[in-house]
């Protein structure tokens, strides 16, 4: 929960240092929060992601901004204890004697990896299935952090027209009252303020967020397929244990070398 949490984390104390350095400076709350360039900035963001991507893929971007910040945690240690107790029992037992403990492996990947190989799958195909898929996913979330990639390009660019209007309204009213030409002025650069912060506070943010998501299902993915291919041509155990740890980061490999 924590490693979930912290992406929120700097996202709250990101806003904090910028937002209150302003304060800090005599800024006020009515000042930031003008409704002209917000709406342009914001608005301008999302129409452009909806006239390139479709709206089908705007409305998409809720739910990943929901598993950006709230990823699946992925196990891979107690994966691999499983994975070496499974490799026990089929070598005592036989491989079919492991088919009720697939419930185990606590993920559908290996879990449906395992199922090919119980149901006479052979090597040189469930490889090709497993590849198969994750090229599919990688593509998948590939085109998802594109749209947040494109949306952190699209914001600053948006500021920039509601600077560039609101100057245009400031000259257009140039020798009028003082008061509504410091308006506009500040309009102007809270446009820009607003199409910078959203973009590198928000928008690029989540597509590293996406990535990091990604690289860690590949990697759950990638173990998975070692160790039933293992299990599958019935490595030692303790073979297996070895292989699949070597695949972690070495301060995640203490408690399972042998």
């Amino acid at each position: 929960m924590f490693r979930k949490s912290t992406s929120l984390y700097g996202l709250i104390f990101g806003l904090l240092a910028v937002f209150g350095a302003f304060f800090l400076e005599g800024g006020s709350l009515k000042a930031l929060f003008l409704l002209s360039p917000i709406i342009i900035v914001f608005g301008g963001t999302f129409a452009a992601t909806i006239i390139g991507f479709g709206m089908g893929k705007f409305l998409k971007i809720f739910q990943l901004i929901k598993i950006a910040y709230l990823p699946d945690d992925y196990n891979i240690k107690a994966m691999i204890n499983s994975f070496v107790e499974l490799s026990v029992k089929s070598r005592r037992l036989g491989l079919l004697s492991v088919e009720d403990d697939l419930y185990k492996l606590l993920y559908f990947f290996p879990q449906k990896m395992v199922k090919f190989v119980l149901d006479g799958t052979n090597s040189d195909m469930l490889e090709t299935i497993a590849r198969t898929e994750i090229k599919s996913m990688e593509y998948r979330h590939n085109a998802n952090i594109f749209i947040f990639l494109k949306m952190g390009g699209y914001a600053p660019t948006m500021g920039i027209i509601g600077t560039v209007m609101a100057l245009i309204m400031t000259l257009a009213n140039a020798g009028t009252d003082p008061n509504a030409l410091i308006h506009n002025i500040a309009s102007a650069f809270i446009a820009t303020l607003w199409g910078i912060v959203s973009a590198n506070f928000f928008w690029l943010p989540l597509a590293d967020k996406l990535k990091q998501c990604h690289l860690e299902e590949k990697h759950m993915m990638e173990v998975s397929l070692e160790a039933v291919l293992a299990i599958q041509s019935g490595e030692i155990p303790t073979i297996i244990k070895s292989r699949l740890t070597s695949m972690l980061p070495r301060n995640d490999q203490e408690g399972l070398t042998a």
